[in-house]
Parts: structure tokens; C-alpha cells; sequence
């Protein structure tokens, strides 16, 4: 069956992200579609935003049991649930906790394969668009782990994370005083609408 899907676009700077109609109606129907294949990692532009906009979700990401600490990144593990997993965060009941803003790059850029929206000549722009802020935000995040690193800070030592996110918040401000222009190049809010073929359960690709 074909159906029509709407993407909205959202340039929001660092947080920018992609919305798709199709994830409340998943082709998967397993109630975790994407969320049961990921664990999401939070790194250093994730850290300063949730710092910043909403330290009690930082406060809560920080106290979750079953996470991977490494010096400048965090992954919230996922459980094993069937014959896939269970992302910490997702509710069959009303999908991902956290709000768009609140996720990491993977959990705000992804659109399943299926979709193929970057084929679309009339939304290159946006393919561009976030093809470089993934880039940059990877060079970011880099970048501050190893100022980080140099000043003998990592996100391992509990005792002195204070101090690693104090750190880490006037590394980002200065690094991200003079935003790349391409951040400038697409319009706040797009949305479009395509036409794809659906299939279901295990033949929809993630």
C-alpha cells in the first residue's frame, strides 16, 4: 500500500529536528519501532543544552542505574525485550519520555530508511542542512572532550562532576560563540508531504 507522510523540519540551531507523522502509526507494529534497536548517547552540546534548559532532566539522566560513563559521553543502555530491545526512554503508551529539544542527535535526526526523504530534489536543502550539522556537531563534541581531557576532567570521576560540567558549560559557550553559517541557510519550520510504499512488521527496514 502506498501512503502519504508528512515530514516537518525543524531549525533549531544545535537542537534542530525532524518530525514524522508515520512513527504514531508504525509499519513495525511492535510498539518500540526504531527505540527498539538504539541506545541513546548523550555527549558534551547535549550535556550544556540540558544544563542550561532543563537541569532536572539532567539531574535525572545522571542518576539512571544501567548506563555507560565514558569520559565525555553517556549511553542510557537498552533491555532486552523479545526478540529486540527496549530503549529507557520509550512508552508504548505515548512513545519517547523525553521531549524533542530534550534528545540526542540520533533520537532527533532519524527517519527510517523506508521514508527515503533525502532522495526528494525539493528537500535538498534540508539533506545539506543536516548532513553539516552532523558533522559539526560531532567536531563540537570532539573538540570539547579534549579540552575536557587536557584539564584532567572526565565524566567518570563522580566525586568531581560538578566541576566536569562547569567546565564543560564555559568550554561550549566560547566554542559556540561564532555558529557556522549553514545554521542560517534553512527557514525555522518546513513541512512537506510525500508519497512512499509501506510495508510491514520485519520488511519495514530501520
Amino acid at each position: 500500500m502506498f501512503k502519504e507522510i508528512e515530514l516537518v523540519f525543524h531549525n533549531e540551531g544545535l537542537r534542530s529536528y525532524i518530525e514524522v507523522d508515520l512513527c504514531r502509526d508504525c509499519p513495525r507494529q511492535d510498539d518500540k519501532g526504531c527505540c527498539g534497536h538504539y541506545s541513546p548517547v548523550f555527549y558534551p552540546s547535549d550535556f550544556a543544552y540540558l544544563l542550561q534548559n532543563h537541569p532536572d532532566i539532567m539531574n535525572y539522566l545522571m542518576n539512571i542505574e544501567d548506563v555507560t560513563v565514558l569520559d565525555a559521553s553517556l549511553t542510557v543502555n537498552n533491555s532486552i525485550d523479545g526478540d529486540s530491545y527496549k530503549c529507557h526512554f520509550h512508552r508504548a503508551d505515548g512513545g519517547c519520555l523525553l521531549k524533542q529539544l530534550q534528545r540526542e542527535s540520533i533520537c532527533r535526526h532519524f527517519v527510517c530508511p523506508g521514508i527515503a526523504w533525502e532522495k526528494e530534489a525539493k528537500i535538498k536543502h534540508w539533506k545539506d542542512f543536516f548532513t553539516q550539522l552532523e558533522d559539526y556537531e560531532i567536531e563540537l563534541n570532539h573538540r570539547i572532550a579534549d579540552i575536557l581531557k587536557a584539564q584532567g576532567l572526565s565524566l567518570r570521576d563522580k566525586d568531581r562532576r560538578p566541576l566536569f560540567f562547569d567546565h564543560l558549560l564555559a568550554i561550549f559557550q566560547a566554542e559556540t560563540k561564532d555558529l557556522p553559517p549553514f545554521l542560517q541557510s534553512c527557514p525555522p519550520v518546513e513541512r512537506f508531504t510525500i508519497k512512499r510504499q509501506i510495508y510491514f512488521r520485519q520488511e519495514w527496514r530501520l
